[in-house]
């Protein structure tokens, strides 16, 4: 068993969202700006002591790439950074997008005078968190608990989604404290390093989570095809989850709405990147978290609704062993088996 604390998957998040950004499919992919391009210009590099380690400086006595050289693609690392990205943000929903901002501080530079305050207002922040992480791992256990059975019993999955609905909505408020002090903490640089590296998570949890389960190519993946490998599912096995996920997704009330979530992300981040900020005054906020945990959760349960009834029982057996490996992480850490889901 692996066990990725999200420094690594922080760390190496703007490339391995680029890499997921290339090969998948589905409204939200192709219609997204590449996550490198959020990246401010104007941010200068942060001190080299951080909670996380920083990645080493380029070494400026090697030799310039020639005008026809052509750029390396991503390496095996990054692939699998991206990989364990994406599976992160395909079944942890609980924190909106106060998690990404908690997940961003593992690799954020900070002094040496600065990094026991940063990991206090961190561990506040996931302990705030807590009440909607809870609902999250009933979601994730009564899904398992479906699969292995052989039927999910929706009315429970409901009234998961329900108690994580208005978990998230106390998590907000809960951690406006924390978000104002960490403000005060950072200095301006720092704040707008942050701010990239949660629109980065944002960018990569919309193409985790896209509206479509659009296939992907051998080198990028989509997430059925992956679960279609790792489960060894046959073509009409797929043909059969890829239409009922469609039809489940057509049916559900709830639309993905990326523009309130957007005018949050964007209200962040120029608030955050004043010199004053108070995110209580951030009205955009307990919408755009309340809309990334709950329809980040219905899409999941609808996923894995319309994957069980076409498994064979070993299949359910170990599809109902690895959700409830993702029932038991930890808020902020990914626990995984050494596959390539």
């Amino acid at each position: 068993m692996r066990r990725f604390k999200m420094e690594r998957l922080a760390a190496g998040l703007l490339v391995g969202a680029g890499a997921l950004a290339g090969g998948c499919g589905g409204e939200n992919a192709t219609n997204s700006p590449p996550v490198a391009a959020t990246a401010s210009a104007s941010a200068t590099p942060p001190p080299a002591s951080s909670v996380a380690e920083s990645a080493p400086p380029p070494d400026a006595s090697a030799p310039a790439p020639s005008a026809s050289s052509t750029p390396a693609g991503p390496s095996p690392e990054d692939e699998e950074v991206s990989a364990d990205l994406g599976e992160y943000h395909r079944h942890h929903h609980h924190g909106g997008v106060t998690m990404f901002i908690a997940m961003s501080l593992d690799s954020l530079g900070v002094a040496p005078d600065q990094a026991a305050k940063i990991e206090k207002i961190q561990g506040d922040l996931f302990a705030q968190m807590e009440p909607a992480h809870a609902a999250e791992q009933k979601l994730l256990n009564l899904l398992a608990d479906g699969i292995a059975s052989g039927k999910i019993d929706t009315a429970k999955v409901k009234g998961s989604i329900e108690a994580m609905k208005a978990a998230s909505i106390g998590a907000h408020d809960a951690t406006i404290k924390s978000l104002n002090e960490l403000h005060a903490l950072l200095t301006p640089e720092q704040r707008a390093a942050l701010v990239d590296k949660v629109d980065a998570h944002w960018e990569s949890w919309k193409i985790a989570n896209n509206q479509e389960e659009a296939a992907g190519d051998e080198a990028h993946p989509g997430h059925l095809d992956r679960v279609a490998k790792d489960l060894d599912l046959t073509p009409d096995q797929v043909t059969k989850i890829r239409a009922a996920f469609g039809e489940g997704l057509k049916k559900h009330p709830l639309k993905f709405d990326a523009t309130q979530v957007e005018a949050h992300m964007q209200e962040f981040a120029t608030a955050f990147n004043s010199e004053k900020f108070d995110a209580k005054a951030l009205k955009h906020g307990p919408f755009a978290h309340q809309h990334v945990a709950v329809w980040g959760a219905w899409r999941m349960a609808h996923f894995y609704e319309a994957v069980g009834p076409v498994l064979t029982p070993e299949q359910r057996a170990k599809l109902s062993a690895e959700l409830k490996e993702h029932a038991a992480a930890k808020s902020g850490i990914l626990d995984a088996d050494k596959h390539e889901r």
